[in-house]
């Protein structure tokens, strides 16, 4: 993959919140708000604890999608008024469920402290025994209002 240039950057890096593109069992598109952070290349969005539809994480419509078809997009938008501000990236790669104790462990452990810094709502759930989305960028594709 060709690295994100430093706009590119500065809006991922900068965002709350972004959206989860999933493929559906019927080739629906799914789309999901997520929170994440950005690095080396790669996606990491916890499966936390907020209420959900299903107790066990991964039930998750989102998780069985990416199980099945692990083709996913990701969504960073920059909204403003004034729209000479404005600015999106979307990111394309192939996802994947990581567990806590799995071979990714470390990985999990360090994505768990990024996420953690960048949202101090983490700090008092217990991330560390929860799945992460794990999605290894492939291609990127972005616009701005402004060059």
């Amino acid at each position: 993959m060709e690295p994100l240039t430093e706009r590119e950057l500065e809006l991922v890096r900068g965002a709350r919140r972004a959206v989860l593109a999933t493929i559906a069992a019927d080739g629906a598109p799914r789309l999901v708000p997520i929170t994440f952070v950005h690095a080396e290349d790669v996606i990491w969005t916890p499966l936390d604890e907020k209420p959900k539809r299903v107790t066990d994480p991964r039930e998750l419509a989102r998780v069985r999608d990416i199980e099945q078809r692990p083709r996913v997009a990701v969504l960073v938008d920059h909204w403003d008024e004034d729209w000479t501000r404005l600015g999106w990236v979307r990111l394309f790669g192939e996802a994947s469920l990581v567990s806590p104790d799995g071979e990714l462990a470390a990985q999990h452990a360090a994505a768990l402290r990024l996420l953690r810094a960048k949202y101090a709502r983490y700090t008092d759930q217990a991330l560390e025994t929860r799945p992460f989305i794990r999605i290894t960028v492939r291609r990127a594709t972005s616009w701005f209002a402004t060059r």
